[in-house]
């Protein structure tokens, strides 16, 4: 006899995702060279296709489904932490999305996250752009600093991006979104 009969109550394992579209909340976005660069002339309708689950969960920051290929954005992260992070956060995913469009492997769990290929591909990218918009080797390594990762794996990090190793100065401003 299953538990649920025992106890006379029945839960629904198929809780609905509610997803929005992306280009609601994040307008510009296919204007900005790097996305442009992602998507090329496609940029306007893969933008207006992606969808955005918001979470309200203190922990976390932004992901992308490995599922659909959608964004998972914490509100919280949205609403408390720096324009430059959020902003970086969003080019981050977006390249995300891209592999995930190309059937490219967004997870590789038996290696360190700054050993990840998705992972050094996205933060070279999210530099780049860090880059254009005019933050110095220190505001990236900032940025490049999270609290799931430890002073050397930042280190091996940073120089794979090309960002000069030195010593960031804040703690880290995203923890890990549990996926």
């Amino acid at each position: 006899m299953a538990v649920e009969s025992k106890l006379g109550v029945r839960i629904e394992r198929a809780g609905p995702t509610h997803l929005r579209p992306f280009t609601r909340y994040f307008r510009g976005f296919e204007s900005v060279p790097a996305v442009r660069e992602l998507f090329g002339p496609r940029v306007s309708r893969v933008l207006g296709a992606l969808k955005v689950e918001f979470f309200s969960a203190r922990f976390g920051y932004m992901g992308t489904s490995d599922i659909d290929g959608h964004l998972l954005i914490s509100t919280h992260h949205l609403a408390d932490s720096d324009f430059r992070t959020v902003y970086l956060d969003i080019v981050h995913e977006l390249r995300h999305v891209k592999q995930f469009r190309d059937g490219r492997p967004l997870f590789y769990p038996k290696l360190s996250y700054v050993d990840a290929p998705s992972e050094i591909e996205a933060y070279r990218f999210t530099v780049k752009e860090g880059r254009r918009i005019g933050m110095t080797d220190a505001e990236l390594l900032d940025y490049l600093k999270v609290e799931w990762i430890s002073a050397a794996e930042l280190r091996r990090l940073a120089r794979r991006c090309g960002v000069a190793p030195g010593r960031a100065r804040r703690k880290a401003h995203r923890r890990r979104l549990r996926r």
